[in-house]
């Protein structure tokens, strides 16, 4: 009697075989491929329109005569870098922008150009309060978002100037 139960119990059990009832052809295959490469190019095409959309411009307008004016770039990074200034520029705690300058002599004024890096919005030129002790701030707040500052410090004849994302 126990001999029939688990007979039993072992007919119950028994994994099915599973039936293909297809073969894998070369369709599949080619299916399988024509459906990867058009997923690619669907890709390729939306990034490739969304970067031509998103591109502010042209960096230069001739890049051989920007060429030409390299090595006096170069002169003008030296004598600035010889002048011994420093500055730092950040988004103050109100929103406005602020510049710390060290080593620049009293009297000195600092003005500023915020342009969006993709050039969607429009520019700003600020010239900005001296609040004593090397510290400048904008009267205005800096508009959401991220902004390239072209940061221009002045002393007489004496000029230096710097370009730094604020966030």
């Amino acid at each position: 009697m126990r001999s029939q139960n688990v007979s039993a119990a072992r007919r119950t059990f028994q994994p099915r075989s599973i039936d293909m009832r297809q073969n894998f052809t070369g369709r599949h295959m080619t299916g399988i491929l024509v459906g990867g490469f058009a997923v690619v190019a669907g890709v390729n095409v939306l990034m490739a329109s969304l970067a031509i959309r998103s591109f502010g411009g042209v960096v230069v307008q001739n890049s051989y005569v920007a060429s030409q004016d390299f090595n006096r770039w170069l002169a003008e990074a030296d004598r600035e870098d010889a002048l011994g200034w420093k500055a730092t520029v950040s988004r103050a705690g109100d929103g406005r922008l602020e510049v710390v300058a060290r080593s620049v002599p009293a009297g000195t004024s600092a003005s500023v150009e915020l342009r969006h890096p993709l050039g969607r919005e429009d520019r700003h030129h600020w010239l900005l309060a001296p609040q004593g002790s090397g510290r400048y701030l904008s009267v205005d707040k800096v508009p959401d978002g991220r902004w390239l500052v072209r940061l221009t410090l002045r002393h007489g004849a004496k000029r230096m100037q710097l370009e730094r994302p604020v966030g």
